[in-house]
């Protein structure tokens, strides 16, 4: 059995300036270590439109990792709440807090 899904998440970006891209293809690899625990990697085309890579755990329904491919930071903190496909995840850009908000299908 692969660890592997195919996944595709819109979103919206609230609080933020900026012009942000709100479709994301998602290349994912979960690996379930426990009931509550999995470790989780994957590839997805981010909010700028670049390719981001990530690493991290998913813990019940928060995800924390490092993840990559942002243009201010090459490595950022990942966090993540996702229940039934719809999440919620802080947002920076430079001085500036928002929300990324978003729902995300696995196609297979």
């Amino acid at each position: 059995m692969s660890c592997l899904s195919l996944l595709l998440a819109v979103s919206i970006h609230t609080g933020l300036s900026g012009d942000y891209n709100n479709t994301h293809p998602h290349l994912r690899c979960e690996v379930e270590k426990t009931m509550f625990v999995s470790s989780i990697a994957g590839v997805y085309l981010n909010s700028e439109s670049e390719i981001s890579y990530y690493y991290g755990k998913k813990l019940g329904i928060v995800e924390l990792g490092l993840v990559s491919g942002y243009s201010r930071y090459p490595i950022l903190p990942l966090i993540r709440v996702i229940k039934n496909g719809w999440y919620l995840s802080p947002s920076y850009e430079i001085d500036n807090w928002g929300a990324t908000i978003g729902y995300e299908a696995k196609l297979f």
